[in-house]
């Protein structure tokens, strides 16, 4: 029988997910990050990008969390999120847009506000496109 711990996903704004997991999969900090149960604690930054959860029933959901923080204490995931969402919930025609329109910011930088904007808003749009192809290699 699967060992199974809680996991909680919080942005700003609310609540997205809640249950048992068998396993959480993020990007930390320092590197790609795979949390089972009885992991030990851990706290860490959030770097934007999917977020893969492995259910009770070996099921994966994918999730997109913009950064923020993961949080691993005994029988507990909470990973407080900037902006997340779920993947599906991506418009990946925005997203591509967000995408070039940051690329073309760049390339048109006025100063170095508008060139960490445009860094910023890149690595945002870059990320939604991660989550959006992990959730692609998860359907196959």
């Amino acid at each position: 029988m699967a060992s199974f711990t809680r996991c909680d996903i919080v942005s700003a704004e609310q609540k997205i997910f809640s249950g048992q997991v068998t396993m959480v999969v993020a990007v930390g900090s320092l590197g790609q990050l795979g949390i089972m149960p009885g992991h030990a604690p851990l706290l860490t930054g959030l770097k934007p990008g999917p977020v893969t959860l492995r259910l009770e029933d070996d099921v994966e959901e994918v999730y997109f969390a913009s950064g923020g923080f993961i949080e691993v204490q005994p029988g507990h995931v909470t990973i407080l999120a900037d902006t997340a969402m779920r993947a599906d919930d991506i418009d990946e025609a925005a997203a591509a847009e967000a995408e070039a329109e940051a690329k073309r910011a760049m390339e048109e930088q006025a100063g170095e506000l508008d060139y960490t904007m445009a860094t910023a808003m890149l690595a945002d749009a870059t990320a939604r496109q991660r989550t959006l192809d992990e959730l692609r290699k998860r359907r196959r």
